[in-house]
């Protein structure tokens, strides 16, 4: 697990593979819920998340994620009925949650106004506006940007992260400054997209300044994360949505 140096300690944590129950393809701490997993060990899972504050699972917010950019703000918990890739609330007792197996899960407080947020940032959803639609809509519901603190947990790194001219082209072609973001990839044709510092720069462009990012690579720290890209190369995933995945979670 990763906790960031700027967000509550004891509110937080960026949890990985390690120290759940799960067994085989998804050995662990899977929480996917859409996935085969059995679902006496997925609840196991879910148990051990929550009690690390001293919750039930039950206080969970398990979004029924996408690649929107759909955030919602929530005043309770609830298990996969909310679609959306971004959520926030000022109540306590809610543990918001993101899942994620290498795409950029972010966690955001206002301590001062007793707000916090969570965003689901894969490439679709950060390009189409999910971190801005959850810092907006934490703004709109007290908090202050400048006492945002932010942090991006685990996710695919630059180097693992290997895309095609068309994925390039969308990016550039909306704005050339984002070509920043891309390197030479390994094969010709190929580029090598960071994820991490695009959903960096989304934060800095909505005013946030307390920002911090855990450098992790999923896909490469196969024995602490699970990796989507990582399985899809093994031949582990075998049908949509079916892989493991880790959670992110804040609290008030």
């Amino acid at each position: 697990m990763w906790t960031a140096p700027n967000l509550d300690p004891k509110k937080h944590c960026f949890f990985g593979a390690e120290g759940g129950v799960s067994q085989g393809v998804y050995a662990g701490l899977n929480v996917n819920t859409k996935s085969d997993d059995n679902i006496d060990d997925l609840n196991e899972n879910l148990t051990i998340v929550a009690r690390h504050f001293g919750l039930k699972k039950e206080n969970l917010l398990l979004l029924n994620q996408g690649v929107s950019a759909k955030a919602v703000y929530v005043e309770q918990p609830s298990r996969d009925l909310l679609e959306a890739d971004g959520a926030v609330t000022d109540c306590s007792g809610i543990i918001l949650s993101i899942r994620t197996a290498d795409c950029a899960p972010i966690l955001l407080e206002d301590r001062k106004a007793g707000v916090i947020g969570a965003a689901h940032a894969g490439w679709r959803g950060a390009y189409k506006g999910i971190i801005e639609n959850v810092v907006d809509l934490m703004c709109k519901k007290g908090a202050d940007i400048k006492n945002i603190a932010a942090a991006i947990g685990p996710c695919i790194a630059q180097k693992s992260y290997e895309v095609d001219a068309a994925f390039y082209e969308q990016f550039v072609n909306n704005d050339a400054k984002f070509e920043k973001y891309f390197a030479k990839g390994k094969k010709i044709g190929y580029y090598q997209f960071d994820l991490e510092n695009f959903c960096a720069d989304k934060l800095r462009k909505c005013g946030i300044k307390n920002i911090e990012v855990s450098g992790l690579d999923t896909y490469e720290l196969k024995n602490n994360y699970y990796s989507f890209r990582r399985f899809t190369h093994m031949g582990i995933v075998k049908k949509p949505k079916c892989f493991a995945t880790e959670i992110s979670v804040i609290v008030l």
